[in-house]
């Protein structure tokens, strides 16, 4: 199932952020993850994921570095930088939020109605 692109805006950083809050990934690498992880639904191409990111990087939200990767190419690897760590938390919350509304009006599969 594709997402709308409303809803990927809201979702799309948020995802790139928890995945970088356990490592750091490089961009296709991000790429996999994101589609893999999610069964497809949160997936998105290199043309997405890679302004996405400069976008992150300009808000001080995740750092790149360049790095060797085990074929001697050099890869750019993003992290979550200590301002990228508590926008994540503050998102987090408010998908929570929305999620527990959602399932209190029955519109979350498994929910009561």
């Amino acid at each position: 199932m594709k997402i709308e692109r409303e809803l990927m805006r809201g979702a799309g950083p948020t995802a790139v952020l928890h995945l970088l809050s356990n490592r750091a990934m490089y961009g296709y690498e991000l790429v996999e993850a994101l589609d893999a992880r999610t069964d497809g639904v949160l997936a998105m191409g290199q043309s997405t994921l890679y302004p996405m990111l400069y976008n992150l990087e300009a808000k001080g939200l995740i750092e790149a570095e360049w790095q060797a990767a085990d074929n001697g190419r050099e890869r750019k690897y993003y992290s979550l930088t200590g301002k990228g760590r508590k926008k994540l938390k503050a998102d987090l919350e408010q998908w929570n939020n929305l999620a527990g509304a959602l399932t209190a009006l029955g519109i979350i599969r498994g929910a009561p109605a």
